[in-house]
């Protein structure tokens, strides 16, 4: 089984093409994809979690 890949949020947001500003308002009005909180306070992102949401994203387009 492939190890599972996590994206820091720098990462995602170039990816994204987005500030983090943005990426923030985003995730306040409940869109964006799935984040994990690492116990020292970090965030990632999963390449899973992402790349479902960028498909939710075309789905809806």
């Amino acid at each position: 089984m492939p190890k599972q890949e996590y994206l820091k949020l720098p990462a995602v947001l170039e990816e994204l093409e987005m500030s983090r500003a943005a990426f923030y308002r985003m995730r306040a009005r409940g869109k964006g994809p799935k984040l994990t909180k690492l116990p020292n306070g970090q965030i990632r992102v999963s390449r899973a979690a992402l790349d479902a949401w960028w498909a939710s994203c075309e789905a809806a387009a």
